[in-house]
Order: structure tokens, then C-alpha cells, then sequence
């Protein structure tokens, strides 16, 4: 059983979500809190295992209380899928970057939102190909940084690999544009994640948004 807990402004939307959650067989609704000022009490005490947070919110917002939850419980912590409103949002990416393990829109459809909590619950990272692809072609030229010395350390065809994440490419679809095997891509992540010092897929494709690699 999925335990999830919402982090919402928003009552009806809300208790909207908590009844399709509850409806789930394999999920059930542990908590609800209206901002992130108690984030940790309710991790604590709940448990949860994944918490479903709006990203723009009163008084402590998403960003905030992500940054708390991998601070005060690191990996032990629950798994957190933010929500936004608009499908390019700063404050979304912000949040990726203070540790969410994905975002999506609020407006998504209801197989969508239970499919996302099922993935990050697993491990993985939710961000959709569309999104990444539109964040790249409206943000190309507003670069904050630039590569660093260890985007030297990348051999050619990690920078490869590298480009194709950020276009929210999947493994199986690297394999088939590179020519290469769905094994070699896994290592070539691998090795990325540990050149770069990232989390996962989500910060490889930020870290090309921030340095302007596109």
C-alpha cells in the first residue's frame, strides 16, 4: 500500500485528489497539510511515502519544504512529486533542484497523476518529454552559468547521452538513436551522475538547461 500525503492550499482540489487516492486499491491517503510549515512533523509521524505538493503555496511553499524534508531526513525521507500550474515553471524546476523527484501539471489527467505517484514511489523521476523539450527551446538563451571543469571530464559520447536526457528521452530511445545498447546508455548515466555530482536524470537535464549546452 502507497502511502501518500497531500500538500495543497487548495481544500476541494484537495480532498478531490484524497477521494481518487482512496479510491486506489493500492494507495490510501495518510495526511493532508494546506502549506509546508509542518512538513517534517507530518513525515514523522505518517510515514509517508510519498508526498504530493503543491509548488506554489501560502506562507512555507513547495520549494521550501522539499529543501527541509532532504535536510532534516535525507534519503529516508518521503519520495515528493510537486504540482504547478503552468508546464515550464521556474519555481517546478526549483523545486527538482532543492530534491523533489518530479513535477507535473495540476490539470493532468487522473491516470496520470496515480501513474506518476507509482514511479516516483519506485524510484524513478517523473517529468514529461513535452515539458523538457519546451523548457530547452524557451530558456536556450538564458543561461546562468557555464560548464564547469567537470564537463570536461565527459568523454564524447556521455555528452552525447547527456543532450539526449535533456531532450526527455527515454533509455530505449537513446539506445535506438545512438546506435548503442540499452546497457551501455545505463552506463554512461551512471558514469554522468557521478562525473557531475547529480542525483538523477531530472538534475542531468537541468544542469544542460542552467550551463546553455543546447
Amino acid at each position: 500500500m502507497i502511502r501518500v500525503a497531500l500538500v495543497d492550499d487548495q481544500t476541494l482540489f484537495r480532498n478531490g485528489i484524497a477521494m481518487v487516492i482512496d479510491s486506489q486499491p493500492d494507495m490510501t491517503v495518510v495526511a493532508q497539510l494546506s502549506d509546508g510549515s509542518a512538513i517534517t512533523t507530518m513525515a514523522r509521524e505518517h510515514a509517508p511515502d510519498v508526498v504530493v505538493m503543491d509548488v506554489r503555496m501560502p506562507g512555507v511553499d513547495g520549494i521550501a519544504a522539499t529543501s527541509t524534508l532532504r535536510r532534516e531526513l535525507g534519503p529516508d525521507g518521503p519520495a515528493v512529486l510537486v504540482l504547478t500550474t503552468f508546464d515550464i515553471e521556474e519555481a517546478a524546476l526549483s523545486a527538482i533542484e532543492a530534491g523533489a523527484d518530479g513535477f507535473i501539471l495540476k490539470d493532468a489527467d487522473t491516470e496520470f497523476l496515480l501513474s506518476a505517484i507509482r514511479a516516483v514511489h519506485t524510484g524513478s523521476q517523473v517529468v514529461s518529454a513535452s515539458a523538457t523539450r519546451r523548457l530547452f527551446a524557451q530558456h536556450r538563451t538564458r543561461a546562468l552559468t557555464r560548464p564547469g571543469p567537470e564537463y570536461d571530464t565527459l568523454t564524447e559520447r556521455e555528452r552525447d547521452v547527456l543532450i539526449e536526457i535533456a531532450h526527455g528521452k527515454s533509455n530505449s530511445e537513446i539506445s535506438r538513436d545512438l546506435f548503442i545498447s540499452e546497457a551501455t546508455v545505463k552506463t554512461h548515466v551512471s558514469k554522468l551522475l557521478a562525473k557531475l555530482d547529480l542525483r538523477d536524470r531530472i538534475q542531468l537535464a537541468i544542469y544542460v538547461y542552467r550551463t546553455n549546452l543546447l
